[in-house]
This record gives structure tokens, C-alpha cells and sequence, in this order.
């Protein structure tokens, strides 16, 4: 765990302005312009709570991944509850939270090309650094581009095939590589299941894991008996945690939306704590002319478009139903619809790629917005 001089300088940062024209905050919800990225603070607070003292009711060590949201403010939240460290899926979302103040980061997809290891050198002298390989020649390339130790991970497929070695044998080749370089430490396996995540059902969630789990534990076997110590398994996700946990194989938990809980995650049957919603949006009622039908302001730019649409939380009668009807628009659906200028509160469908289409956060106490957090790696994809 970090001390806690690694994260105060964040929090004694002055309180941010919003760069809209409006005076210092606090401000009303409804003076905010929408769309707008609504974060309640007490339900985020609960959420991180809840996840640290799972883990460390488990004895795991809890890395949850920055992916989700991308904030300097929240990762440092997470650290002071106890997290060891955050995931970030790229260098630039590295870069940009080591300058809020994080120090301990793990880069959980491959950096392969000669201009993004010279930069993720120079992160290496600076901060507690490890990142994942899948292949011989890339770790070769880590090893003769670093000029400090620099943990490496062997990232091991899971059967999706997007990334990682896809046998005990390529992981064992791979670990020899890692022991060959010199400057590189082999720090253990990464195994994340992202296709099983929303797999809705917890009884078949917990058999597909169980399945592979296995698969997990004969790929370490493997490893072991090559004569590699295997110090660090991470991996699972907001959606098998739980099990994973109870499975007894990972050592460190990589969970990212319980921050938040998406409308994906909501419709999931979650084993372990309970979250709660605590990121929104919210939009405001530009057209109304059409019977059963009104017109907002969030459209396709205002939510990730990949998981359906969002759920209509507040502001519309039960039972409204959004439709996306363009880059700037969509559409509330129902009876007794409000009328022009009325605010709508909604639940994006997939919270990661939805926090990266904002700037900023806007903190809620109760109605009152008391801050503005930046989307601090917004758009850091390379």
C-alpha cells in the first residue's frame, strides 16, 4: 500500500472551476449544461470501500483497472482505501495519472513499437512499473530498450484471442525470454476473462470461470515445474471477482466498472458486495412536438454506443425508454414525457468508453455539484 504523502498532493489541490462560464463551484445540479457526466461522490465512496474490504477480507491485493475511469481524482481514492496500485490498458493513460500523483502502475496490453518503449523507459525510472508480453521478439525489444529492471507479465489467452501465449508451452518459451534479457523480472501471469464478464447468469458465469481457472492452474503448473517462480497472478474483472476470489488462483484482482455500475453490470447477477450506481448522465429535453415522443441533447456523442442504449433514470415516468436518433440527439419514448427544458438523469450502457467522451466530472453532494474532477486520461490511447 502506498503511504499517504504518495496521494495528498491530489488532494490539496484547489478546487476546480468549470471552464464554461460559470462562477465557482458549488452550483446546482441544474445550472450545470448538459450533456453532462454526473458523478455521486457518497456512491462512489461506497463502491471503492466496498471492493477494498472485500479483497482485504480475501487476502488479495486489489489493482483495479484505470480504464474505466480514467481519473487521476478516482485512482488516487482507490490507493488510499487500500488498492496496491492501478491497470492501465496504455502508456498514455500511464503517463497522464503518474502526473496526478499515482506511482505504482501495471500496463495491461502489449507495448510493442521502438518510440513507445523509449517512452515507457523513461516511466520505469520514474514510478513502480510492469506491463504484460505475449510474444518472444517483443520481449527482446523490452529488454535491449530499458535501461532499468522492468517487470514483465506473461499474458496468457484466455481463449478470446485478442491477446496473450496460447499454451503452458509458449508461456514457459516466453518466461525463458523474460530470464534471458537481463534487465527484465518475470513478475507472474496476467489471465483476464473479458468475454465472461457479462455473462448474465452467475451459475453459468462461475462454470465458464471454473473452467477456465483450470486452464489457468495448468499453464502455472507448467510454469513451476520449468523452475519459474510465479509471484503475481492478476487478472478477473467487476463481473467474476467473487469467484475468482473464492477460486483461490489469482493473487491481485483487476476490477474496473464496480466504480460505477453500468447498465451492462446491473443486468449481470453479481456474487460478492453489492454496488451501486454512480455515474450519469444528464440531458435535457430540446423538442417536444411529437406525440409520445420528446427530443434530448445526448445523442451518439454523448454515450458509448456499443453495449444498447441507456436506461432513463430520472426526470421521464417509469417505463420511458431512450432511442438514439443521432450525433447530438436521442429520443425519450413513452406517456406523460416531460416538456421543453426539463432535465432527464440516465445510466450510460457502458460506462469506460462513455467517461471518454467528457472532459470532466461533475461531482455531486446530494443536488449540489461541488467539483469538477478532469477525465484526466481522456483520449490517451498510444
Amino acid at each position: 500500500m502506498h503511504s499517504e504523502s504518495q496521494t495528498k498532493s491530489y488532494f490539496e489541490r484547489p478546487k476546480s472551476r468549470y471552464r464554461g462560464g460559470m462562477d465557482a463551484f458549488p452550483l446546482p445540479r441544474r445550472d450545470v449544461p448538459t450533456p453532462a457526466l454526473m458523478l455521486d461522490r457518497a456512491a462512489l465512496e461506497r463502491n471503492i470501500a466496498a471492493m477494498a474490504a472485500f479483497a482485504e477480507a480475501q487476502g488479495i491485493a486489489l489493482r483495479p483497472h484505470a480504464k474505466t475511469h480514467k481519473s487521476g481524482a478516482i485512482a488516487c481514492r482507490q490507493i488510499a482505501a487500500g488498492a496496491v496500485g492501478i491497470c492501465c490498458a496504455k502508456l498514455a493513460e500511464a503517463e497522464a495519472l503518474a502526473g496526478d500523483g499515482v506511482r505504482d502502475v501495471h500496463l495491461t496490453s502489449p507495448v510493442v513499437t521502438p518510440a513507445v518503449i523509449a517512452r515507457l523507459a523513461a516511466l520505469n525510472r520514474r514510478i513502480a512499473l510492469s506491463v504484460v508480453a505475449d510474444h518472444v521478439d517483443n520481449v527482446r525489444m523490452l529488454g535491449a530498450g530499458v535501461d532499468a529492471p522492468l517487470r514483465v507479465f506473461v499474458d496468457l489467452d484466455p481463449g478470446s484471442h485478442r491477446t496473450g501465449v496460447t499454451s503452458a508451452a509458449a508461456a514457459v518459451e516466453l518466461a525463458r525470454a523474460i530470464a534471458a534479457t537481463g534487465t527484465l523480472q518475470l513478475a507472474g501471469v496476467q489471465f483476464y476473462c473479458g468475454s465472461h464478464q457479462h455473462i448474465q447468469d452467475l451459475a453459468e458465469r462461475r462454470a465458464a470461470i471454473m473452467e477456465r481457472t483450470g486452464y489457468l492452474r495448468s499453464v502455472l503448473d507448467a510454469l513451476r515445474g520449468a523452475g519459474f517462480e510465479v509471484p503475481v497472478v492478476t487478472g478477473g474483472g467487476t463481473g467474476t471477482f467473487a469467484i475468482d476470489a473464492e477460486l483461490g488462483v489469482f493473487t491481485e484482482l483487476q476490477v474496473g466498472s464496480y466504480v460505477f455500475l453500468d447498465r451492462e453490470y446491473s443486468d449481470c447477477e453479481l456474487a460478492g458486495p453489492r454496488f451501486e450506481p454512480a455515474l450519469f448522465v444528464d440531458a435535457t429535453v430540446v423538442s417536444a412536438n411529437t406525440p409520445g415522443m420528446v427530443t434530448i441533447d445526448a445523442g451518439l456523442k454523448a454515450f458509448a454506443t456499443d453495449a444498447g442504449v441507456p436506461v432513463v433514470l430520472g426526470g421521464a415516468p417509469e417505463g420511458s425508454r431512450y432511442a438514439f436518433t443521432g450525433d447530438e440527439h436521442g429520443a425519450l419514448i413513452g406517456d406523460g414525457l416531460p416538456g421543453l427544458g426539463a432535465r432527464v438523469t440516465l445510466m450510460p450502457p457502458h460506462c469506460d468508453p462513455t467517461v471518454n467522451l467528457y472532459d470532466r466530472y461533475h461531482v455531486l453532494d446530494g443536488d449540489m455539484v461541488s467539483e469538477a474532477w478532469p477525465v484526466t486520461a481522456r483520449g490517451r490511447s498510444t
